[in-house]
């Protein structure tokens, strides 16, 4: 009987994950110290998709109970992602590096620029390492660890759309945005 109610729930959830538009990969068994937000950041999906996927208003999860984990942004996405913040945020601290990751997530979600990572990492004059060729360095264990952690964040933050270095920037138009956050050597506004 068990196996059955199992089955069933699990049938109904790949239903409602249809319904909510994006694709389950794989299935998470939740063991002890699990949390919505460890699981994001472990599987580079945001807490509101796992939520949404799961049909979770709230933050509760049971050990050993089974979650759907959604894909929405592929591993050469990721690892694009990962390369131009390695590229981008070089000798900055870690939130840095996260609020550049979220740069390109916000600009993807905005309808002021492309809608796929690829097309906003290599929209032209966007990315100084894009222009360089420094973009095609291997990420950084730490620039892989801020993707998924913007990824977890996802559509949480202050809507930042660009970020500059101020002692070195050639065009000060970004100085005209609205600041949202100063991190490191890089101020970022929308």
């Amino acid at each position: 009987m068990r196996k059955l109610i199992l089955t069933l729930s699990m049938a109904m959830s790949l239903v409602f994950v249809g319904e909510n538009g994006a694709e389950a990969a794989s299935l998470h068994t939740v063991e002890s110290g699990d949390t919505l937000w460890i699981l994001a950041n472990k599987y580079g999906v945001s807490v509101n998709e796992l939520k949404s996927v799961n049909n979770r208003v709230g933050n509760t999860i049971y050990v050993g109970e089974s979650l759907s984990i959604p894909t929405s942004i592929s591993e050469a996405e990721k690892r694009l992602m990962a390369q131009l913040v390695t590229a981008e945020a070089k000798g900055e601290p870690y939130a840095g590096q996260v609020a550049v990751a979220t740069v390109v997530l916000n600009r993807v979600d905005s309808e002021l620029f492309p809608n796929t990572i690829r097309d906003v990492v290599y929209e032209p004059r966007q990315f100084t390492p894009v222009s360089t060729g420094s973009i095609n360095q291997a990420p950084s264990e730490s620039a892989i660890r801020a993707v998924n952690e913007a990824l977890a964040f996802r559509g949480q933050g202050s809507g930042s759309l660009f970020f500059y270095n101020p002692a070195i920037a050639t065009n000060f138009w970004n100085a005209t945005r609205e600041h949202t956050i100063t991190i490191g050597n890089h101020v970022f506004a929308k």
